[in-house]
């Protein structure tokens, strides 16, 4: 039996040591994502106050083509990027869409 091996019922060690760091960096997404979401909730009471559209797609299409050229750089799948901002940016329209209906009572 090779060094590499290991016994079916015994967990692999190279495999936990990755999962570990999916694992925490899975933890640190879902935090950061609470912040964004924390920050554009604020965003989204002021637009209602101000009587501002919940949607800016102007900004929207230049953080898109932000994000696409950083995750160029980063060798990330453009295309994945912008379906995740996407998705993102979608749930906070629908956030600030609801901010502004709060505000008109």
């Amino acid at each position: 039996m090779s060094n590499d091996a290991h016994l079916p019922n015994e967990p692999d060690p190279i495999l936990a040591g990755f999962r570990k760091s999916i694992d925490n960096i899975d933890a640190a997404l879902i935090h950061i994502l609470a912040e964004r979401f924390r920050i554009t909730q604020a965003v989204g009471e002021y637009k209602a106050k101000a009587t501002l559209p919940p949607a800016d797609p102007d900004r929207e299409q230049r953080q898109i083509d932000r994000l696409r050229a950083l995750s160029e750089d980063a060798n990330l799948d453009p295309e994945f990027s912008e379906k995740f901002l996407r998705f993102i940016i979608d749930e906070v329209i629908r956030h600030h869409e609801q901010a502004r209906e709060d505000q008109r009572g």
